[in-house]
C-alpha cells in the first residue's frame, strides 16, 4: 500500500468552481472567497483564469482578483492561462503560478480547441518556456482522463502520453482529469499506472468530478495508488456542462472527511471550511453541495 501520510489540496472553487456562473460574482465576493479559504488552512488556491472574456465572462476581473488579493505567508494563488497572451497578462498581474491544460481525447481538443492534441501541446511550449525565464511555476491539467464527451474511453496510454509531454515540457506537476466523471475504482488505477510508467508519481494529481457520484471513490483508489495531491472545489462548486443538471467537482469538504477518517493530514480546518462553503453557497442563492458539510451544518 502506497497511500500518502499528508495530502496537498488544491483548491479549485474560486476558479473552476465559479467559472461556469450564469450571473457574475462580485470580485470583492471573490476576493472574501479566496481568503476565507486560505483562512482554512488550504495553500494553494486557484484564483482565477486570463482567458477570453468573450468565452469565460465570469473571469473578466483577472487582473483585479490578482491585484486584491490579501496574499497569505506559505499559501499559493496559480492562475489559469490559455496561450501566452493570457500569461503575459497574469505575469503583469503578478501571477507566481500558472497552469496550462490540455486534453487526452483527439474528439475533445479539436471540439474545444479546434486543434489536435499535438498542436496543442506545441502551443504550451512557448508559455511554459516564457514561465521558466521569468522564474514563473507551471502546472499542467489533463482533461478526460477516463472518459470523454464525444468519443466515449480514452486508453490510458493516450493520458500517459500527456502527461509525459507536460512534464517533460517543464510542468512540475499534473493533474489528471476526470473532465465528466465517469470514472470508475477500477479505471483509475489502470489510469495512474499507465501513467506513472512515463511521470513520477510525486508529479501526480488527481482531479475528480462527481458527475456519477464517484469522486470519492476514485480518490480512495488513486491514494492506494500512491497520488498525494488532489484538486477540489469547495462546497462542490462548478457544475459538469457536459451532463445536464450533474454535479460537477468534489466537494473540498468531502475529500477531507474522507483524508481525516483515513488518519491523512491536510492542515484544513473541516468545520471552518464547511462554513466557507455554506457561505459562498448562500452568496449563490443555494445550498452547499457537499454532503458531508450538510451533515456538519446540520448539527450547529
Amino acid at each position: 500500500m502506497n497511500r500518502p501520510e499528508r495530502v496537498r489540496i488544491v483548491e479549485v472553487g474560486p476558479r473552476d468552481g465559479l467559472q461556469n456562473e450564469a450571473q457574475f460574482v462580485p470580485t470583492a465576493t471573490k476576493l472574501e472567497l479566496i481568503d476565507r479559504l486560505g483562512a482554512c488552512g488550504l495553500r494553494t488556491i486557484e484564483a482565477t483564469a486570463f482567458v477570453s472574456p468573450k468565452w469565460v465572462p465570469q473571469m473578466a476581473d483577472a487582473a483585479e482578483v490578482m491585484h486584491g488579493l490579501n496574499r497569505r505567508a506559505g499559501v499559493g494563488y496559480p492562475v489559469l492561462v490559455p496561450n501566452l497572451k493570457g500569461f503575459e497578462a497574469a505575469l503583469v498581474a503578478g501571477a507566481q503560478e500558472v497552469a496550462v491544460f490540455g486534453a487526452a481525447s483527439e474528439a475533445f481538443s479539436q471540439k474545444n480547441i479546434n486543434c489536435s492534441v499535438a498542436e496543442s501541446l506545441d502551443r504550451f511550449r512557448p508559455v511554459v518556456a516564457a514561465a521558466q525565464a521569468a522564474n514563473v511555476k507551471v502546472r499542467g491539467y489533463v482533461s478526460c482522463a477516463l472518459g470523454c464527451p464525444y468519443q466515449g474511453a480514452v486508453q490510458p496510454t493516450a493520458v500517459a502520453e500527456v502527461a509525459e509531454a507536460m512534464h517533460d515540457m517543464g510542468c512540475y506537476e499534473v493533474s489528471l482529469g476526470d473532465t465528466i466523471g465517469v470514472g470508475t475504482p477500477g479505471a483509475t488505477r489502470d489510469m495512474i499506472e499507465a501513467v506513472a510508467r512515463r511521470v513520477p508519481l510525486d508529479a501526480l494529481a488527481g482531479h475528480y468530478h462527481d458527475t456519477y457520484g464517484m469522486a470519492i471513490a476514485n480518490i480512495s483508489a488513486a491514494l492506494e495508488m500512491g497520488i498525494a495531491v488532489f484538486d477540489a472545489s469547495v462546497a462542490g462548486l462548478g457544475g459538469c456542462p457536459y451532463a445536464a443538471g450533474a454535479s460537477g467537482n468534489v466537494a473540498t469538504e468531502d475529500v477531507v472527511y474522507l483524508l481525516n477518517g483515513l488518519g491523512i493530514a491536510t492542515g484544513v480546518d473541516l468545520a471552518a471550511l464547511a462554513e466557507t462553503g455554506d457561505w459562498i453557497s448562500r452568496q449563490l442563492g443555494r445550498e452547499t453541495g457537499s454532503k458531508a458539510a450538510r451533515a456538519l451544518l446540520a448539527k450547529r
